[in-house]
């Protein structure tokens, strides 16, 4: 058996269900559970959490998100396509990097000519 979206070898119980698809553990993650970035509580958790520790602009990121958010600062806006390109990273990862940066209140999107592009929060 194989995971319909990305095809990796299941073992015969290691396959889950979900809307009629069999998938990994990974991609049944994905798409039961997928990052919201318009969610004000975990916002306020985020900045509160932010706050206690004494944490401002990247402190806290990991790297990964420290570099998609120096990207993003670098080049002003970006789609996700391009962070996609550039990280090589799967559409969810992106989603779920770009929601911790907006629950930190580090960026934001911005819908332009019917492009989404995420945008610094706060231009420094």
């Amino acid at each position: 058996m194989r995971c319909n979206r990305c095809n990796q070898e299941l073992a015969d119980d290691e396959g889950r269900v979900h809307r009629g698809e069999t998938l990994c553990e990974d991609c049944y993650i994905e798409a039961a559970y997928p990052a919201k970035a318009c969610d004000p509580w975990a916002v306020y958790a985020a900045k509160r959490s932010r706050e206690s520790m004494g944490q401002q602009g990247a402190e806290g990121l990991t790297e990964l998100q420290k570099a998609i958010y120096e990207f993003i600062r670098s080049r002003e806006k970006v789609t996700g396509e391009e962070l996609m390109g550039h990280f090589a990273l799967s559409p969810y990862e992106i989603q779920t990097q770009a929601t911790i940066l907006r629950h930190c209140e580090l960026v934001k999107g911005q819908k332009e000519d019917g492009k989404i592009y995420l945008t610094v929060f706060w231009h420094n």
